[in-house]
């Protein structure tokens, strides 16, 4: 009792010195001295906060001694330490550029991106306003060290550092702190259930390994979205953007019109509670898959064409059924064209709500809530059309001026997804007619289809001309559904609602649960900066058996992390050191410890140089671990070892190389008279029994220095160097599992498990796993800002990257698929005159090979090329708003950034931005 009443007088003489006020004031642009409307003035250290009104002006309850921060987009950010005043105003210079911009992401706190201890860059809401791209996410593209690969209209995906993919599971997505990926997916599918432009404040990327302090999926790097608040950002603001693409696009189609439309309304009562609404809606006709090029792996490449009888043309569909007829040679099937299959008329639904409560000055509760809904299509193993396919985000935080607690859900509905190449195939299996007339069943179509070829080819067939592959082929071809006819619209529609192998739906509703928080001790430990933070999180699965082994179950996965950073200042603050480490733990692999280790000299607030030791890992993605997929020949099955149970296909099984010497020489001693039991005696050796182990996490270690720094207050610049070496890249292996056991007692090969295999009693399996091999990366990227007088700017950067097989296997490694260089160059000035600005952008990168699952690993060339985006905008004060006229890829270059997926080509666009009315 007596230490308590002390604790109570020590309250009471702090709150002596303490006093609280209100403080009034004004705050007007430096060059003009004309009053800023909606500049946040806010208590350091504290959430508290409120922005100034129509004329400037603002007022705030405080308790003095503090320190209040004035800060707004495109001016420079004040400190002013306040005692006593209960009067004060404020003149903020504009700043053409913001040089010495605060970031949150490279330590999870404040600081200045010039002490950025690991490469990260910011786009901020100015910037996002001023790009000359249709939208803030292709906007990116201009941020160095970042890939952007279009899947299509609705669907772009970004990565950073190699090992790109179209369906990118190693690099993280956070909006609002918010992990925005599917869950039954494993990545976030782009920008299709992000934010709009409308609502974004900022984009932080950090380039490589951030698993130290954002667990598994940040193993490339993550991008940081946030999203403005509704105290700092109050009232009607809106967007209406119309635009046109396909131009000369060599289709028959023509030009097709795009429309962005977007609302968001905000408001605050009295600094302590505060909502925000918004709604967008994205419309277009999305680019078009159209690349015959011949493929077929089984044709000589100086004999592919339109005219080869086994073509396998990249985006038509059906067409990947092929067989060697005999004295024919190799036919493929007649396939549809994926524009007669997919679904080009896209859109994207958007509604947000916020309700932020300041419950007291230091104290702030938030609900939010997203839901989105679209179309896309995306390039995985097949091209996939994602169809009203919706996503439903809950958040709800706790937060404080050194600690959060965060807790989200992510629940996802496909149901009218489907597979555009199996609905090709599947269609090609229900008109077949037999030499009969009569039309068989769909387990029969594909060799009935072949048998009537070879018949008609071989000359068999009654008024159809032999030796001809294009009257067999029409003659195979009787009684086809054709696209466009009532007849093809009932089928398809039919397939993408049957769901499974009989059809090409697509089911998940899968989602997840989590939880996380941290705490800053560093007010309370003075000497050392602390942070600590811990998550939790919970997967579910339903799709129904159709993906998952997860039918009439109820299957879960869980996983947890926990992280420690330190940083110190020396040197009389010259030099930072920090340390931090993270522990993970998936309820399928043993924990993991990612340590990160950086330092940041400053002789001068003008340059400054790092270095920083990164690790990084990646846990399977939910598909890696728990896929258990029968299709027909063989089954797909995922890694984790509690998936495998009763398959008995990791713990006996033969390689499939073994299998095909095996049953190559024992058919061929068979055939020659040899008994069955001494050809499998005579050969049994040749088999070998696999030795696949379970599913393990990915790792890296990366080295990176760098340095920035700033000269005469006008130039910016920027280098790093980096080098990484992974190993322990999750692959597939095929193996072949007897009925029998695979070994006798005495280790040899078992005799009666070898005439399984001649027997057909075995069953094929596609296992995932990780190869042992390693291999490296090196990079430099380096980028230039300069600040001419009257407001001109240039940006430019660039990035070489190059990858060392060292002594792995090809076949053990994903794709690269990165280029080798890439370059981005802006100029720009928001103000020529008090009301025109321009922006212009141009990028260029160096051709590469892309190697894909869609095209089953066989490289296809993804050619050099250059896109130039390009606005002009129009100020209109008297109705605070913004007409701008622009393009994306103005010369209207239809390139490919994934082999297999569109060409796209140019956007044209003009829109009115009406910016925060009826504050």
């Amino acid at each position: 009792m007596k230490n308590i009443f002390t604790y109570i007088l020590l309250f009471i003489s702090l709150g002596a010195f303490a006093q609280k006020s209100v403080i009034k004031g004004k705050v007007t642009d430096a060059e003009n001295q004309k009053p800023l409307i909606g500049v946040s003035v806010s208590i350091k250290g504290k959430v508290a906060g409120t922005i100034t009104n129509a004329d400037g002006n603002f007022e705030l309850s405080v308790t003095t001694p503090v320190t209040l921060v004035i800060s707004m987009v495109g001016y420079e950010r004040q400190e002013v330490a306040i005692t006593n005043e209960t009067a004060i105003d404020f003149s903020l210079k504009p700043s053409a550029s913001d040089l010495n911009q605060v970031v949150v992401s490279a330590s999870r706190i404040e600081e200045s991106i010039l002490r950025s201890p690991v490469s990260i860059e910011k786009m901020d809401a100015r910037a996002i306003q001023q790009s000359p791209s249709a939208n803030f996410y292709d906007a990116l593209l201009n941020m160095k060290s970042l890939d952007i690969v279009t899947s299509g209209l609705t669907y772009k995906q970004i990565n950073t550092r190699g090992f790109n993919t179209t369906g990118n599971s190693r690099f993280l997505q956070l909006v609002d702190g918010v992990d925005n990926q599917s869950a039954g997916l494993g990545f976030a599918m782009g920008n299709l259930h992000g934010p709009h432009d409308i609502d974004v404040e900022s984009t932080e990327l950090i380039p490589g390994a951030a698993s130290a302090l954002y667990g598994p999926i940040a193993f490339n790097g993550m991008l940081q979205m946030r999203t403005k608040n509704p105290f700092d950002y109050q009232g009607l603001s809106a967007q209406a953007k119309f635009g046109v693409n396909h131009l000369n696009d060599g289709t028959d189609f023509g030009a097709k019109p795009y429309y962005d439309l977007a609302i968001r309304y905000a408001k605050a009562f009295k600094n302590r509670f505060a909502f925000k609404a918004n709604i967008a809606y994205l419309t277009g006709t999305d680019w078009y898959a159209n690349d015959y090029t011949d493929i077929d792996a089984n044709t000589p490449v100086a004999n592919r064409g339109p005219n080869n009888p086994g073509r396998n043309a990249v985006n038509i569909y059906g067409d990947e059924v092929a067989q060697t007829i005999d004295k024919v040679g190799r036919v493929s099937r007649t396939g549809y064209e994926e524009r007669d299959l997919a679904q080009y008329g896209v859109y994207s639904l958007k509604l947000n709500g916020a309700l932020h409560y300041r419950i007291t000055d230091n104290l702030e509760a938030i609900y939010q809530a997203n839901y989105s809904q679209g179309i896309a299509q995306y390039t995985g193993s097949s091209r996939f059309v994602i169809n009203n396919f919706y996503m439903m985000q809950h958040r709800l935080e706790l937060k404080g001026s050194n600690f959060y607690v965060r807790a989200y859900s992510n629940q996802e509905d496909s149901q009218d997804s489907y597979n555009s190449r199996s609905l090709g195939q599947l269609i090609n299996r229900m008109w077949v007619k037999d030499l009969n007339g009569n039309t068989v069943a769909p387990a029969q179509a594909d060799a009935t289809w072949f048998q009537r070829y070879g018949a008609a080819f071989n000359g068999t067939i009654n008024g159809v001309t032999a030796q001809n592959h294009a009257a067999a082929r029409a003659f195979a071809d009787q009684g086809r559904i054709m696209p466009g006819t009532a007849e093809f619209e009932a089928a398809r529609d039919k397939l993408i609602k049957t769901q499974g192998l009989s059809g090409a739906g697509i089911f998940s509703r899968c989602g997840l649960k989590h939880i996380e928080g941290m705490y800053d001790f560093s007010e309370h430990l003075k000497v050392i900066n602390v942070q600590v933070g811990a998550n939790y999180r919970r997967y579910y699965l339903d799709t129904q058996g159709t993906l998952f082994n997860d039918k009439d179950k109820n299957l879960t996965n869980d996983e947890y992390g926990a992280f420690i950073q330190a940083s110190k200042s020396l040197l009389d603050n010259k030099l930072k050191i920090t340390l931090s480490g993270r522990f993970d733990k998936n309820e399928n692999f043993q924990g993991r410890f990612t340590p990160r280790g950086s330092m940041v000299f400053s002789p001068n607030d003008n340059h400054h140089f790092r270095a920083s030791y990164q690790t990084g890992f990646r846990n399977p993605v939910i598909g890696d671990q728990y896929i258990n997929l029968n299709v027909g020949p063989i089954i797909i099955l995922g890694g984790a070892q509690v998936n495998s149970q009763g398959t008995n296909a990791y713990e006996n099984s033969f390689t499939a190389a073994s299998v095909g010497a095996f049953a190559g020489a024992a058919g061929a001693q068979l055939g020659q008279g040899v008994p069955f039991p001494t050809a499998i005696a005579n050969n049994k050796d040749k088999l070998v029994k696999s030795n696949v182990p379970y599913i393990q996490p990915e790792k890296v270690q990366s080295f990176e220095v760098g340095y920035k720094g700033v000269f005469s207050q006008k130039v910016l610049f920027d280098i790093n160097y980096y080098y990484s070496q992974y190993k322990d890249f999750i692959i597939n292996t095929v193996v072949i599992r007897p009925d029998n056991p695979v070994l006798l007692p005495d280790g040899s090969i078992n005799p009666a498990a070898a005439g399984d295999i001649l027997g057909s009693k075995t069953q094929a399996f596609q296992l995932y796993t990780n190869a042992a091999d390693k291999v490296s990366i090196q990079g430099i990227s380096a980028g230039l800002s300069y600040l001419f007088d009257k407001g001109y700017r240039l940006n430019t950067n660039a990035t070489w990257i190059d990858f060392n097989m060292l002594d792995a296997n090809p076949n053990n490694i994903p794709a690269f698929n990165t280029p080798t260089w890439k370059t981005n160059v802006t100029f720009s000035n928001p103000k020529i005159t008090d009301k025109l600005g321009f922006s212009v952008a141009w990028h260029w990168q160096s051709a590469f090979d892309w190697y894909g699952t869609f095209t089953s690993l066989l490289p296809g060339r993804v050619k050099a090329y250059n896109l130039l985006d390009a606005q002009v905008s129009y100020k209109l004060p008297a109705i605070k708003s913004i007409i701008k006229l622009g393009a994306s890829n103005l010369t209207n270059k239809y390139i490919v950034q994934a082999y297999g997926s569109p060409a796209v080509g140019g956007l044209y666009y003009l829109s009115l931005n009406f910016d925060e009315l009826l504050r």
